[in-house]
């Protein structure tokens, strides 16, 4: 067999009766993550990583000097660091394949240069077993993730779903979709499947590059709520093309939603103990994580996908970058919400978009807007419905929404 005739398997199952009761009894269980916590001190170097993982340019998070005349008075993380610190774990159903496919945050507090980050995750169930489209049938699983600093403070909630399927059966639809053929789309009509990786000329490339080079984020000029009105557009975040150094980027910066990536015997140990966190890459025989998918094209392939593709988690932090863009140091990113649809795959262009829908003062007292926001590659198609609440200084206000949650 040559080279390019090899390709890589992995650990395959269909959901039965055993495995569902095995999952029920798990239900409600914290779980142990040590092996998945990536940063717990939110360092210099820390927060460098991270920001510099995401794309994010503002000098809130990395410039002391700027943050001590911001209304926190001193460095702060993005609030997005906490996927950093503890993503998510690769937890029951063994063979299945799985994607992350939505999550609900909401932030109550900063995180300060060398702050203490500790992690938590509940398992809260599973819906199903379902039948899909996708591929057989599928269960989604549902987690609770907590953050507290060191003085005890909670930082965030992140409610967040993976949908678990029977990967042979995806497999098998998948051969269909990458050979050619054409693949059905949302409304049961047939469309061509996309070229991949997209084909960019260098004049389209440096129209995308000037476009991001001239992006700025609000930063220290307030964006007041009397200011904003329903029907207002954000300005546009751009990402992309996107490469296999933006996916080792993210990981490097804290990224990764699995057991921490390691190398030789210390990889090997695991994978021993838990077989089906990786597979065999039949180009190099090296044993490489499930993870790989978003950077290992053998890995994508095995999963059923056409080409790599970028982490859910990853285009949620776009997402919260979008809005702090937006919005400015003085306000404040109460939650956000996003579903991860479609592939955003290696060499695609993304484009975070947003629109104000509402404005009102809630129960807190905060004067927030309500935002609606979508990810758009250069197909067209929204591969990242989302929605969001900001709470924004107001003029009839003595502080801001950032000052009153900054620590004293």
């Amino acid at each position: 067999m040559s080279v390019d005739e090899k390709q890589a398997v992995m650990p395959q199952a269909v959901i039965d009766d055993s495995m569902i009761e095995s999952m029920q009894a798990k239900a409600g269980a914290q779980l142990r993550i040590d092996h998945s916590v990536n940063n717990e001190v939110a360092s210099r170097i820390a927060v460098t990583k991270f920001v510099g993982g995401i794309g994010d340019i503002n000098p809130l998070w990395t410039d002391a000097e700027y943050a001590a005349s911001s209304p926190y008075g001193g460095p702060v993380a993005p609030p997005s660091f906490i996927i950093g610190c503890f993503s998510g774990i690769q937890f029951g159903w063994p063979g299945l394949g799985s994607f992350h496919s939505m999550s609900h945050i909401t932030f109550d507090r900063p995180v300060y240069r060398d702050d203490v980050v500790t992690s938590s995750c509940l398992y809260d169930g599973f819906d199903g077993p379902s039948p899909s489209k996708f591929a057989g049938r599928s269960v989604t699983d549902k987690f609770i993730n907590s953050y507290h600093n060191q003085l005890g403070e909670q930082i965030a909630t992140i409610r967040w779903n993976v949908i678990n399927y029977e990967r042979g059966q995806r497999l098998a639809r998948a051969k269909q979709e990458t050979s050619g053929e054409a693949e059905k789309g949302e409304a049961g009509k047939k469309t061509a499947a996309p070229q991949l990786p997209h084909q960019w000329d260098l004049d389209e490339v440096a129209e995308i590059e000037k476009r991001i080079l001239a992006e700025r984020p609000r930063g220290a000029e307030p964006r007041y709520w009397e200011d904003v009105n329903v029907g207002d557009v954000l300005d546009v975040v751009t990402k992309g093309p996107i490469g296999l150094t933006d996916e080792i980027a993210f990981v490097a910066g804290g990224g990764t939603p699995i057991p921490r990536l390691k190398a030789h015997a210390a990889s090997l140990h695991d994978y021993q103990a838990h077989p089906a966190w990786a597979f065999r890459d039949p180009i190099t025989s090296a044993n490489e994580p499930i993870y790989s998918v978003h950077y290992n094209f053998q890995a994508a392939q095995a999963m059923g996908v056409a080409f790599q593709y970028d982490v859910g988690f990853q285009r949620q932090c776009w997402q919260i970058h979008h809005l702090t863009h937006w919005s400015g140091d003085h306000a404040w990113l109460k939650e956000c919400q996003a579903e991860y649809r479609k592939f955003v795959y290696l060499s695609d262009v993304i484009e975070l978009r947003g629109e104000v829908t509402g404005k009102r003062v809630d129960d807190d007292g905060d004067h927030v807007v309500d935002v609606t926001t979508k990810a758009v590659n250069q197909r067209g198609e929204t591969v990242m419905p989302g929605s969001a609440v900001i709470a924004l200084p107001s003029h009839g206000e003595t502080t801001t929404p950032s000052a009153r949650r900054a620590r004293t």
